[in-house]
């Protein structure tokens, strides 16, 4: 914990001169709290006692003072409730900007094993409970010690007597405090991850929205909500018990400290031991003495929502990405294109079973090789290990005779174009999507573009043309209209090697014609890996390789694989 806290601590540090001025002004707020209670002693054990004449001219400075006072204790307030809640809010800033581009660090497998809506909590609901910790725990500490320090020592001033036995149930309050503290903490916890998982549910309802609707399975969503819902509502049961049982003893604890002070009070007073002014300041103070410690009742709840959403942060940002750039990658320049396998066997992080196997293929530059198999076979894994989406588990993958992992990924991933089967496009324009592929890209370079994937045509009979937005995943487009932006971002990016993972095998006859015509202009001179899944688009590939469970089992042309009546003959007669 300790360990954590100072790293929480580290986000202070573009922000320190605001902090030191909201913590004295915090201080500030906190004397004048304190001095108040002072000026009615004074009133009513000396000023009352003076001549007519003089009570009033006293009473005038008093209030003159006594009104400066209120006046600096309003902009104290004032700096520590808006300057204060900006220095949290830069801060919640900065920890978004940070987890995000880690995010972004992360690799395919770890995006294998997470869900989108857990993700989602640690960027919102996580860091906003950290950054109102930030901000409000050390002002709220600040203040609630120094008022219950510097009560504690006007107390004992005023009656040593009475300042023991208000303090006499300050331990039982401790160990209590503690005992509750522990409960909220795994409560709190326990209630983070059920948050989570409600954003997840929720992210995969709304973006399935269609399939739900299409199936008419509105319920059977409702009823698998509930369950989880269910489950967040235990959980904050759990929250509010725990919470109840704590705010509710204390609250128990401060009330009989009164109760104590006012017996003993009455007991002294007889005695001649205290006179009711001092009886009347004591118990003001008692006031200021146990407004603190509920201030530390909610900064005790505070941070446990607040650290508990910290550890969940660091959790994230602890997870190194397991594909990074060696501390000798290399840039290639001027790359050819020339791709060799050597004896690469692979298998997922969470099976023992190998998806390839022994993998030996060279591919020169330029050459059209098509991937075909059965499903399972390992066709678009061999093709996610070209751009080092995941590591070879053996052997090596070099292109132009440098093993891809000598190479810096920014580099890497720059020189090879990818076209998928499920098109992603993001919400914006048309003219945004394109030039998705290359940032700097100049209009005249994204018309090209489009022109060039048959997509110029469709994209000007669309209402703003280039800026039309397409909406969330470019649902206001059909099937192959996504597909030939898709192939215009990769034509933008102009790389040396491609990859076309079933790139038409959504589409129907029609589409499929102007996508595949698209795709055979864009190969043109690279070298292009294409896995298919109708057998006829490849016809023309120079080499066509056949995975299966123990690896390519057979590669040559078409013709040759047809006249070989192997695995390849019996394929295309059955898509045939």
């Amino acid at each position: 914990m300790k360990e954590n806290l100072k790293k929480l601590f580290q986000y202070y540090k573009p922000y320190k001169h605001v902090f030191f001025i909201d913590m004295f002004f915090a201080f500030l707020a906190s004397i004048i709290a304190l001095v108040i209670p002072l000026v009615v002693r004074y009133v009513t054990s000396t000023v009352v006692y003076l001549p007519a004449k003089d009570v009033f001219r006293q009473l005038i400075v008093i209030a003159v003072v006594v009104t400066i006072l209120i006046a600096i204790q309003a902009y104290s307030n004032f700096y520590i409730s808006n300057y204060g809640h900006v220095m949290g809010a830069k801060i919640e800033y900065d920890m978004r900007a940070e987890i995000f581009a880690h995010y972004q660090k992360l690799s395919f497998s770890f995006y294998d094993d997470q869900k989108v809506g857990q993700l989602m909590s640690r960027v919102t609901s996580d860091l906003f409970d950290i950054t109102e910790l930030l901000h409000h725990g050390p002002e709220n500490l600040t203040i609630s010690f120094i008022k219950i320090i510097g009560a504690l020592i006007i107390l004992c001033t005023i009656s040593p007597q009475l300042t023991i036995a208000a303090f006499i149930l300050v331990p039982f309050m401790i160990c209590y405090a503690y005992f509750f503290n522990k409960k909220m903490k795994k409560a709190f916890k326990k209630n983070r991850v059920k948050i989570a998982a409600i954003n997840e549910k929720i992210e995969d309802n709304l973006s399935g929205i269609r399939v739900v609707k299409s199936f008419a399975n509105e319920e059977l969503e409702n009823e698998k909500f509930q369950i989880g819902n269910q489950e967040f509502l235990e959980a904050k049961k759990d929250n509010y018990k725990y919470m109840g049982g704590y705010n509710s003893g204390l609250t128990a604890f401060t009330t009989m400290i009164n109760l104590i002070v006012i017996i003993v009070g009455g007991f002294c007073i007889t005695r001649g031991i205290v006179n009711v002014t001092d009886m009347i300041t004591f118990l003001l103070y008692i006031n200021i003495f146990t407004d603190p410690i509920k201030t530390l009742i909610d900064f005790t709840e505070q941070f446990q929502n607040g650290y508990s959403g910290f550890e969940r942060f660091l959790e994230i940002l602890e997870i190194e990405p397991d594909i990074k750039d060696n501390a000798d990658a290399i840039e290639l320049n001027d790359v050819k294109g020339n791709i060799k396998f050597n004896d690469v066997s692979f298998k997922y992080n969470d099976t023992a079973h190998r998806v390839l196997k022994h993998i030996n293929l060279e591919i020169p530059q330029g050459q059209y090789v098509a991937l075909v198999g059965s499903s399972g076979a390992g066709k678009t894994t061999l093709c996610n290990l070209i751009p080092r989406f995941y590591d070879v588990t053996k052997g090596e993958i070099t292109i132009d005779d440098t093993d891809i992992r000598k190479i810096k990924l920014e580099n890497l991933r720059n020189n090879i174009g990818i076209v998928q089967q499920d098109v992603y496009l993001f919400a914006g324009t048309v003219y945004d999507n394109i030039r998705y592929g290359k940032k700097n890209a100049t209009k005249e370079e994204v018309i090209e573009a489009a022109k060039n994937a048959n997509a110029h045509e469709f994209i000007m009979s669309l209402p703003n043309g280039y800026e039309t937005d397409i909406g969330q995943r470019g649902i206001k487009l059909s099937g192959g209209q996504k597909q030939r932006l898709s192939i215009a971002r990769v034509f933008l990016k102009n790389p040396p090697i491609l990859i076309f993972d079933e790139a038409t095998s959504a589409l129907d006859n029609e589409s499929e014609k102007v996508v595949q015509e698209s795709l055979e202009k864009l190969a043109k001179n690279r070298t292009t890996l294409v896995i298919a899944h109708r057998l006829t688009t490849i016809r023309n590939a120079e080499k066509i390789l056949v995975l299966s469970e123990n690896g390519i089992e057979e590669q040559g042309t078409h013709d040759e694989l047809i006249n070989k009546h192997g695995i390849y003959y019996d394929l295309y007669n059955v898509n045939n």
